[in-house]
């Protein structure tokens, strides 16, 4: 197991290049299956959860050509269907929580499908109704065994229809995209998510031969068509990164500049840190961040405290709460953060609290935050970290705290975050990477 040592209190300062998005190319990626012509993917982020995606798909017959660390090329012209089956394939795939991605399209394609349950973070319960009934929906039979933990979908001809989503779930959504994109007929999905990471699915896959609209919207219509052929695509910004990198200047009092971020694909996201009283600048596609001694929460009109929640898309992510809350902790003033979705992804406080920070834990939703204003410094300490978002909220933390900290089982830091000491040592920081 590894871990870091940081060494906070530094100010930071510099330029810095977001990955290539981890959700989208989680998506993306499991979408090659849909053709037996090449699709050559770029901007890819080298990161675990990803790597462990490449390397699936790989053994279950796809060609796969590294160009370079952030560029493939994908061919499922021989598909090994009984590998599904197979001890080796339960066993990785349930290590990653985006092989459910798979599904949809192997379903399409092949008119079966096999996963065990899939692995991933520790945030609370992440089911996958939305999946399985939106692919009954189109006329698939599903089987649970519970004895085995193991997924099977089977249907003969997919045929397009009406469905409204129980939820707008993202991975939800983009698996039954891609099961309707060559079901017989039309498909029509209310209450779709349509995150940008959606609409780059969607772009793609009309690239591809798809027959895709509303794009952008919560109301979808797929016109199936009988096959699709390949393309090229880039993946956008990780825009949870381009987050996670606006709290950190502010926690650390540095000054960045975060290059070429898709700013209009950022949608809430600097506005939520505005509401923390940060400030960013849009200097053509790049996002600089000043060196702030200080920041000031707004408050509602009436005077009421703040409260930053999360929505669906165009509404704030979930995904950057865990940064948002450990950003308030040195803000002037006092915000409620609600997260909505997931019921464990909030109890990461208690290392925040054993740091110095003012927080109450309301329930497992919500928390209420009071900002030291910077006039008292986080104390260092030794961590865990119990899933990706929290983990880099905990490195925040410990990068502006005083003395030298620890964070256990960074490999949840790594399963979305590329090279992330490397590139923020670069900066000025202090991280090491350790082994114990």
């Amino acid at each position: 197991m590894s871990s870091f040592e940081i060494t906070g209190g530094r100010r930071l300062k510099g330029e810095i290049v977001p990955q290539g998005a981890k959700n989208e190319a989680l998506q993306i990626i499991s979408a090659v299956l849909l053709t037996e012509e090449t699709i050559h993917i770029s901007n890819i982020p080298d990161i675990l959860d990803v790597n462990q995606l490449i390397a699936l798909v790989s053994d279950m017959g796809v060609e796969t050509v590294k160009h370079s660390a952030s560029e493939y090329s994908f061919t499922a012209k021989n598909i090994n269907l009984d590998y599904l089956k197979s001890d080796d394939f339960r066993n990785k795939g349930s290590k990653l929580r985006g092989s459910v991605m798979i599904m949809g399209p192997l379903l399409a394609r092949f008119g079966q499908a096999y996963i065990p349950k899939p692995g991933g973070d520790k945030i609370g319960r992440r089911r996958l109704d939305t999946h399985f009934l939106g692919f009954a929906k189109l006329g698939a039979t599903f089987n649970y065994d519970t004895n085995e933990s193991f997924y099977e979908v089977n249907a003969k001809n997919l045929k397009g229809t009406y469905m409204l989503l129980d939820e707008a779930s993202v991975t939800g959504t983009a698996n039954i995209i891609m099961a309707a994109v060559l079901a017989s007929g039309t498909t029509t999905i209310y209450n779709a998510a349509c995150e940008p990471y959606i609409q780059q699915l969607c772009k793609m896959l009309n690239r591809m031969g798809a027959k895709i609209s509303g794009i952008g919207s919560n109301l979808l219509s797929i016109q199936g068509v009988q096959q699709l052929g390949g393309t090229s695509h880039r993946l956008l910004p990780d825009m949870i990164e381009i987050g996670s990198f606006i709290g950190m200047a502010a926690m650390t009092r540095s000054e960045i500049t975060i290059k070429n971020v898709e700013y209009n694909e950022l949608g809430m996201i600097p506005e939520a840190f505005r509401k923390l009283g940060i400030i960013s600048v849009k200097i053509n596609d790049d996002l600089y961040i000043p060196a702030q001694d200080r920041y000031i929460i707004d408050s509602f009109i009436d005077g009421s405290i703040m409260t930053l929640a999360d929505a669906p898309w165009p509404g704030l992510t979930p995904d950057l709460l865990s940064v948002l809350l450990v950003v308030a902790t040195q803000a002037k003033g006092s915000v409620l953060i609600h997260q909505k979705m997931f019921e464990s992804r909030l109890f990461f406080v208690d290392k925040l609290i054993d740091m110095g920070a003012k927080i109450i834990l309301c329930d497992p939703h919500r928390a209420t935050v009071i900002g030291h204003d910077h006039q008292t410094v986080l104390r260092a300490t030794r961590m865990t970290s119990p899933d990706i978002r929290a983990g880099v909220a905990l490195l925040i933390a410990a990068l502006s705290a005083e003395g030298t900290s620890v964070i256990n089982n960074i490999e949840q830091i790594d399963r979305g975050y590329e090279k992330i000491d490397v590139r923020l040592n670069a900066l000025g920081a202090d991280i090491r990477r350790i082994s114990e």
